[in-house]
């Protein structure tokens, strides 16, 4: 009889660990996962309205796109980790190389957002920002693409 409480017991235990294990196992893998989608996107300080207007302060036109009039949008995505930091910056689809690079440098620049939610948990996200590259006469401008298109209908 004590021989079967035992062998229950253990049983019990050995179960409970298991359970533990994935449920921590689980949790570890989600907290590393890059969402596409998620309940609560994540947002730069003060909203999309001071992300326009940091892209528009800190971007420059590079000379030599400025003297060869090369224009367009680059297409970067970058993931914002559930901390707000950013990482893994990338051209989805760029114009030309410098104009790319300065793309690139002023995301690095870019303050911690408020991260993305998931099932109430800060998590990684992957963003897609398209930076529109414009030649106006003798007044070149950097913007936002401010357009209804989606990114993967241009790449």
């Amino acid at each position: 009889m004590k021989i079967r409480i035992l062998n229950i017991a253990l049983l019990f235990a050995i179960f409970f660990n298991a359970f533990s294990y994935n449920a921590q196992e689980e949790d570890e893998s989600v907290s590393e996962t890059i969402f596409d989608v998620v309940e609560q996107h994540p947002e730069f300080p003060g909203g999309q309205e001071a992300m326009y207007n940091f892209l528009a302060i800190n971007l420059t036109y590079p000379e030599l796109a400025l003297e060869q009039s090369i224009q367009g949008r680059v297409y970067v995505q970058f993931v914002i980790c559930k901390d707000g930091s950013i990482k893994d910056i990338k051209v989805l689809k760029g114009i030309e190389t410098s104009l790319d690079s300065e793309a690139i440098r002023v995301i690095k620049m870019m303050p911690k957002w408020k991260p993305g939610i998931q099932r109430g948990k800060p998590v990684n996200v992957r963003f897609n920002l398209p930076i529109k590259f414009k030649i106006n006469g003798d007044n070149p401008s950097v913007s936002n693409d401010n357009s209804s298109e989606k990114i993967d209908d241009k790449i």
